[in-house]
C-alpha cells in the first residue's frame, strides 16, 4: 500500500440573487460569528454529492421558505475567493416566480430580510457579495477576490 499525497480541497458555496421589481433580497447576518450585522444573500455550503442548482434550491428552502425549481435558477457567476481559507463561490439568479411564502426561516442566524434597490444597496454589505453582484450586473462571469494583485506581469514572460 502506497501513501497517497494529501490533496488540497476547496470549499464550495452557493449564493442566490433573488430579484423582484428591480430589487434584490438581502439578509442581515446575526449571531453567526462571521460578518454579523452585514447584509448578504441567501447562501450556503455545498454538502457534497450535490449539484450546484440542487444546493441553491435546498438553501432557498432552508433560509427563506421558498421552493425554486431547477429551471427557475441560472448560474450567473463564479468567484475564486481567499480569506481565512480558499473557496469557490457559485452565484445563481432567480426572479419573479417562486412558490412559498418568503420568510426568515433561520431567525437565530438572520435578524432581517429586506428588499433593496440595486442602485441603493446598504453600506454594510459583505464586500465579496457586493462585488459579485456588480459583476453580475456588468455581465462579468468570473472574478477572483482576496488575492494579492500581481504587481508586475512582465516578470512572468
Amino acid at each position: 500500500m502506497t501513501n497517497q499525497p494529501h490533496r488540497f480541497k476547496l470549499i464550495g458555496a452557493v449564493h442566490l440573487f433573488l430579484m423582484h421589481d428591480k430589487k434584490i433580497l438581502l439578509l442581515r447576518r446575526f449571531n453567526t460569528g462571521y460578518e454579523d450585522g452585514n447584509y448578504s444573500v441567501v447562501a450556503g455550503h455545498l454538502d457534497g454529492d450535490e449539484e450546484i442548482k440542487a444546493a441553491m434550491i435546498r438553501e432557498a428552502r432552508e433560509e427563506v421558505g421558498i421552493e425554486l425549481a431547477s429551471g427557475d435558477v441560472q448560474v450567473v457567476g463564479v468567484m475564486h475567493r481567499k480569506s481565512n481559507d480558499e473557496r469557490v463561490d457559485f452565484f445563481l439568479a432567480a426572479d419573479e416566480r417562486w412558490p412559498g411564502e418568503l420568510r426568515n426561516c433561520e431567525p437565530d442566524q438572520c435578524d432581517e430580510l429586506a428588499w433593496f434597490d440595486l442602485d441603493s444597496l446598504p453600506t454594510n454589505m459583505i464586500p465579496y457579495v457586493r462585488r459579485a453582484l456588480a459583476n453580475y450586473r456588468a455581465g462579468r462571469w468570473f472574478d477572483s477576490f482576496g488575492w494579492e494583485p500581481l504587481a508586475n506581469f512582465s516578470s512572468f514572460r
